[in-house]
């Protein structure tokens, strides 16, 4: 079957692809639109379609709308129920609802040649769960594994807990709304001064910052029940902390806050899992959501969890759910999903394509011999390299493919690349670490190809790497394959070899407030408006000291 997944309701609007099982592609619109999270998760926008992401995903595979056998859309406006009916502060959910109806036709409108009436509806939940357990690549239980769902809402709940066995999702317990953990952890982004529903992760950086002085109060408003839920509503935010203008410095208050809040979700993550293993007695945890983003609360959950191995999708938001209702309409009809081979599920181009565009583009270019060996030798140089390379990411992680590289070896390089970024002094980088190397520097679950753990440095690193170790003494590594990742492990070889450090700074390839670079020409104005020492760009490289001191011709040496 050739079905085409669809997120487009709420946020982080998708598409993805699955022939006969398999993904072929999947993307999100912001990378085309070039605007933060594709929208703002506001009724009146919900009408708004992934045209560009559905439309690539399409020419990827030769296909055309009418050669589709379904199209799943990610959310079942016949399973919601009235906002205030769920006592949701939504006074235009209707408008929302009214969309979804209509998205049939709408999708048809924006695919011209699709049949309306191949649209299948897929629950919210299931379609985030789907993205999970069916996408997991440990062979040995995928298909027989536990799932947790979690984020700020679906039609009528906020959380799944389900099993899947064979090719089925067998539900287990749902929180209904108006609890919801999601949207606690929203509404204290916007309390201290963040954009709600796309800053949640800075709220957890800022948590290693402060003391849960405050966790006593918030377990009144959040807790597990026992029975597999939770409340979660209600939290006096102005009682307990002074709000933070957007404009503002943040204080120890803030932090302690920030604290405070991530503390009791791990607690009650921690009872959800508890409970759900308690009815499974499964040795694999799949996990989606948008509060599966949480990386600090997932390496409790795989440290203090019962379960043996914890596996979390990577576009975990709600872009996920194009690819898991894609898998749940595979596995429904008769289909057996295979694992996602990996997050680079966008968009590529060749090396005679990319040196098209940098001659079009006038700008002085080399295609050195090795392009991983002129890459470490910059890094070790101490310069800052954006790296754009293979098949675009899909989910919020740069992972090798639009990042921006530099020395883990010296402090000053965080302040640098947030200056660089423009963004909150506060927020840490990530360390790259080729995967046979991680067990001796990082402590945590390994391996870690999506960056959605945290681990412990070991001591003796944490002066020789400070760049990439955060203020409580962790870092959201990426472990590197060289089976999967043969460049960049010859990037971290070769930069070994140079400086005998084996682990790299990686930050995704993109300014605050932009999504990551997708195209060339995101690279190069990317590249021409920060400083930037090199852009390497499939085998081709592009130093700013000769792009500043005038035009020239491509060349090779």
């Amino acid at each position: 079957m050739r079905i085409l997944g669809i997120n487009a309701l709420f946020h982080d609007p998708a598409a993805a692809l699955v022939v006969d099982g398999r993904t072929v592609a999947a993307a999100e619109e912001e990378r085309f639109s070039r605007r933060k999270h594709g929208k703002r998760p506001v009724p009146f926008s919900a009408w708004e379609l992934p045209e560009k992401a559905a439309a690539w995903c399409l020419k990827r595979a030769g296909l055309r709308p009418e050669d589709l056998d379904a199209v799943a859309y990610s959310f079942d406006p016949s399973l919601a129920r009235p906002a205030v009916d769920m006592r949701l502060d939504d006074p235009w959910d209707h408008v929302r609802l009214t969309y979804a109806r209509q998205a049939p036709a709408f999708l048809a409108t924006a695919l011209p040649g699709l049949d309306p009436r191949r649209v299948r509806f897929v629950a919210h939940h299931m379609a985030h769960a789907a993205s999970a357990a069916f996408a997991a690549r440990d062979a040995r239980d995928a298909r027989c594994s536990s799932v947790l769902v979690l984020d700020g809402r679906g039609e009528s709940a906020s959380h799944l807990a389900a099993r899947r066995v064979g090719d089925r999702l067998e539900p287990l317990h749902a929180q209904r709304l108006p609890h919801s953990l999601g949207l606690v952890y929203e509404e204290l982004t916007e309390h201290l001064g963040f954009l709600r529903s796309s800053d949640e992760f800075k709220v957890m950086a800022l948590a290693s910052y402060g003391r849960p002085r405050l966790l006593g109060e918030l377990r009144r408003y959040v807790y597990s029940t026992g029975d597999g839920g939770f409340h979660a509503r209600g939290v006096a935010w102005a009682e307990l902390c002074p709000a933070r203008a957007a404009d503002e410095p943040w204080t120890q208050e803030h932090a302690d806050m920030a604290a405070s809040a991530q503390a009791v979700l791990e607690e009650v993550l921690l009872d959800l899992v508890r409970w759900l293993h308690g009815r499974t007695h499964d040795s694999l945890l799949t996990m989606a959501g948008g509060v599966a983003l949480n990386c600090v609360a997932n390496s409790r959950i795989a440290a203090e969890g019962p379960f043996d191995r914890v596996w979390v999708q990577p576009a975990a938001g709600d872009a996920g759910t194009a690819l898991g209702g894609a898998m749940y309409l595979a596995a429904a009809g008769g289909d057996e999903p295979a694992p996602m081979p990996g997050a680079d599920l966008g968009r590529e181009w060749t090396d005679a394509e990319l040196g098209a565009f940098l001659k079009t583009a006038a700008v002085p270019f080399e295609r050195p011999a090795d392009i991983a060996v002129t890459v470490a030798e910059a890094l070790a140089g101490n310069g800052i390299v954006a790296w754009f390379q293979g098949r675009s990411e899909y989910g919020p992680r740069a992972l090798g493919h639009r990042s921006l590289l530099a020395h883990p070896g010296h402090a000053g390089n965080l302040e640098r690349l947030n200056d660089v970024k423009g963004r909150e002094q506060f927020r840490p980088v990530a360390p790259m670490v080729l995967a046979e190397r991680a067990e001796k520097i990082f402590r945590g679950p390994l391996p870690s190809p999506y960056m959605l753990f945290v681990h412990e440095v070991a001591p003796a690193w944490r002066e020789r790497i400070p760049a990439v170790v955060h203020v409580d003494g962790t870092a959201r590594i990426q472990t590197v394959d060289p089976a999967a990742e043969p460049l960049m492990s010859r990037v971290l070889e070769e930069f070994e070899r140079l400086t005998g450090l084996p682990v790299v700074v990686n930050t995704s390839l993109n300014t605050a407030g932009r999504p990551m670079v997708d195209d060339p020409r995101d690279a190069l104005e990317c590249f021409g408006s920060t400083p930037v020492d090199l852009l390497a760009i499939g085998p081709y490289a592009v130093r700013r000291a000769e792009l500043f001191a005038g035009g020239g011709e491509g060349r090779t040496r």
